[in-house]
């Protein structure tokens, strides 16, 4: 029998001291002390054809994060809804699409005020086909502030890319992993089967530019010489081509398909958040002097923070 629950309740509006913003600062206080980690949920909102919801992709991520937080005693955020988007999803209705000069800033605001009240530990757990933007910001941020910090960007298909993957690759799926698709709909059925209505569900004949074996399909579960976002030319954009909102069979969903897939995921999600926890407790950092060459009484100011007799992050910089 799994220890996982699937499908599972959302915890986004219960006081089930999953999700930060559900927590006053006496709870957050008492978190802190016993864990200092957090997951940040990067989603999108974003068309998913006629049978799926808009925020399947953020859905997708809060509803495993819940789980291993219940699993692990960490800190989830309220989800990023609104993300960046490739070229070929521009104009699509349903879609919105965020500049990724203003993407990145928000997330390294989120990086510097969850960083300032005491969570150093974060993940950022994402959803949705912006996997090259994430670390960037994760990278602005710590070259602007250069303070002991643990940050990870996490796009859960690259962790269990063998799950993911069609028949004619060695998988169970009858078609491959692309958008809004067979595969996506059926992590989707398992996770939250209360948003999907796949009775509405159309399908599309996914099509390229060129032979198959230059360009990955979606996830990068394929290894394929060029991922999906590293091109622009090599495929129609999605409003010409897929007005459905969808590439692939969705039609073809079955949420039994996702579930040995979901449960290796928050297992991996699990192991990799007790090893940080069991190397760096709670309050506990990688070594400063080998972090930064900022002053140590400045870092040391910084870790105390405003309340405790120290500074807070922003006397570093502003804005983040």
């Amino acid at each position: 029998m799994s220890k996982w629950e699937l499908p599972q309740s959302g915890h986004m509006d219960r006081a089930t001291g999953v999700y930060l913003q559900t927590m006053n600062m006496t709870e957050i206080n008492a978190r802190l002390k016993k864990d200092d980690l957090i997951i940040i949920p990067v989603g999108s909102t974003e068309c998913h054809g006629a049978a799926q919801p808009l925020g399947e992709d953020t859905f997708l991520v809060t509803r495993m994060a819940e789980q291993v937080a219940l699993k692990t005693g960490c800190t989830v955020a309220e989800p990023v809804w609104y993300g960046s988007h490739p070229y070929n999803h521009l104009g699509m209705p349903g879609t919105v699409v965020v500049p990724e000069d203003a993407f990145l800033a928000n997330l390294r605001a989120i990086i510097a005020g969850l960083w300032n009240m005491g969570f150093r530990k974060q993940i950022f757990l994402n959803g949705h086909g912006q996997e090259e933007v994430i670390p960037l910001a994760l990278h602005q941020w710590a070259k602007k502030y250069q303070v002991p910090s643990l940050l990870i960007s996490l796009h859960w298909p690259t962790v269990i890319h063998e799950h993911l993957k069609d028949k004619a690759h060695g998988g169970i799926f009858e078609t491959p992993f692309q958008h809004a698709c067979e595969v996506e709909g059926s992590y989707s059925l398992a996770l939250f089967p209360e948003f999907m209505h796949m009775e509405l569900a159309v399908d599309t004949k996914p099509e390229g530019f060129l032979p198959p074996g230059h360009v990955d399909k979606g996830g990068e579960v394929y290894h394929l010489p060029i991922k999906g976002h590293e091109h622009v030319g090599l495929g129609g954009i999605e409003v010409t081509v897929y007005p459905e909102g969808v590439i692939g069979s969705p039609s073809r969903a079955d949420p039994a398909k996702a579930r040995p897939g979901i449960e290796a995921f928050m297992d991996y999600l699990a192991k990799l958040i007790d090893d940080i926890m069991t190397r760096f407790p709670a309050g506990v950092l990688p070594p400063v002097e080998k972090m930064t060459m900022r002053d140590p009484e400045e870092i040391e100011a910084l870790l105390k923070g405003p309340l405790n007799g120290g500074k807070h992050l922003y006397t570093v910089a502003y804005p983040p």
